[in-house]
């Protein structure tokens, strides 16, 4: 691992918080991330499941979780499973947790090799009234491979057939979305990294650069500091490149006269940044460019006023795009005309900026979080509010996290510069 440990006083809390809303008398299981082959004889880099990691701290393949409060063996409450590493391993792959290591990572005394599992499972699941089983509920996901927690289910099903079974995602869905101080601090650390490797492009960006060699200072930058690497692919779009929303090819020139939108962040200890900006590959915009800038800058800085506890998810899109369409009438890109009869279910503002304000951001970077539940404070999300016009070759995203507190909130990318007069100022600095 890259980062140091984290205190396990953050996995124990987890774990307690998890138990608590257990039905009596239930058994939960979670399951590390599939090992996903890349080509004929290597795999991805391993990114572990994120709900095994929040309850364990745990960052590596083949890992069970097991928990049973009232279980009546004391040894088997809480129980995690790893791989047994040998002198093949040692040689080839290298570093794998030991049982000690296990044990000071993430709180749990009771430690077991993998092989052990099914034995230890068998001898106690008969006591157990129900049965928690994890599977990715996030709204975003949808299921087209049989990973591994839909195949333990059915693994599952087929040996134990008449035990109660419990969806773990809806308590992971509550416990996830408020984040507690060192949670908060490791995404500080991932803000602040991203913020360094964006001041590094500033310095670098010239006419005739290429987006994958801004891409590269972005990554050195990350690595450099201990980060995982990115936190998504990330989109270095110039030009006409910028209305396409996912751009992630970063294969063109950045050409004098465009505008260059960013969006990448820092991956670090699991936690991530997400961050967007646009800037003049000459290191000036023009007034155009600068106007449409500034809209995009007024709808954030408003956006963010409205996340505060107790804010719905729907009211608050509905008010954001009441603020973008103001701005759109001022550019010019919207008359009265189309706000007057625009079509409620697709409103006018749409066409310019056609994608959501804000998502949760955590060890996901669209973190789990329910879609209807009203903001709370401990919940870390992002406002981008964008304007993206073809016709002109230009499209702008601006984008911070933001942290809920409960006497307001808080900017974690309050110092990365986002003011167009202080990006001109340090690109030709």
């Amino acid at each position: 691992m890259k980062y140091p440990q984290i205190n396990q006083d953050l996995f124990i809390l987890n774990r307690k918080n998890f138990i608590k809303e257990l039905k009596d008398n239930s058994l939960a299981i979670f399951q590390s991330q599939d090992e996903f082959p890349r080509s004929g004889d290597q795999n991805f880099v391993f990114k572990q499941n994120p709900d095994l990691f929040y309850l364990t701290g745990i960052d590596q393949e083949q890992t069970i979780l097991l928990l049973y409060p009232d279980c009546p063996n004391p040894l088997y409450r809480q129980v995690l499973f790893l791989r047994q590493t040998n002198d093949y391993i040692k040689v080839w792959e290298g570093y794998k947790y030991t049982k000690e290591q296990a044990k000071a990572t993430s709180g749990i005394e009771s430690i077991f090799w993998l092989e052990d599992f099914d034995n230890i499972l068998h001898s106690i699941v008969n006591y157990a009234d129900n049965i928690y089983l994890n599977t990715n509920e996030n709204d975003r996901y949808a299921h087209t491979v049989p990973y591994r927690d839909i195949r333990f289910i059915e693994q599952m099903r087929s040996k134990y057939p008449l035990h109660h079974y419990e969806r773990s995602a809806p308590i992971m869905r509550g416990l996830r979305a408020v984040k507690s101080d060192v949670e908060v601090e490791l995404t500080k650390k991932a803000c602040g990294i991203t913020r360094d490797a964006f001041e590094r492009v500033l310095k670098f960006i010239k006419p005739g650069v290429k987006e994958y060699e801004i891409e590269a200072e972005i990554i050195h930058e990350f690595i450099r500091q201990g980060g995982t690497g990115h936190a998504y692919t990330p989109i270095i779009a110039s030009g006409h490149n910028a209305n396409i929303l996912h751009y992630i090819d970063n294969n063109q020139e950045c050409k004098a006269g465009d505008v260059i939108l960013f969006d990448f962040g820092a991956e670090y200890a699991n936690y991530n940044a997400d961050m967007s900006r646009s800037v003049p590959v000459n290191g000036k915009f023009t007034q155009r460019q600068k106007d449409v800038y500034n809209a995009v800058l007024h709808v954030m800085k408003e956006a963010t006023k409205l996340l505060v506890t107790g804010t719905v998810w729907n009211t608050y899109h509905e008010q954001v795009g009441e603020i973008m369409t103001e701005q759109l009438v001022n550019l010019g890109l919207l008359s009265t005309a189309d706000v007057k009869n625009q079509n409620p279910a697709w409103p006018a503002y749409k066409k310019y900026f056609m994608h959501g304000t804000s998502h949760h951001l955590g060890i996901d970077v669209h973190d789990f979080a329910g879609r209807y539940t009203s903001f709370a404070a401990g919940n870390i999300l992002t406002v981008e509010p964008g304007i993206y016009i073809p016709e002109e070759g230009l499209g702008i995203r601006l984008e911070n996290n933001i942290l809920i507190t409960a006497t307001g909130n808080i900017d974690l990318m309050a110092d990365i510069p986002v003011e167009a007069a202080e990006i001109e100022d340090i690109m030709n600095g």
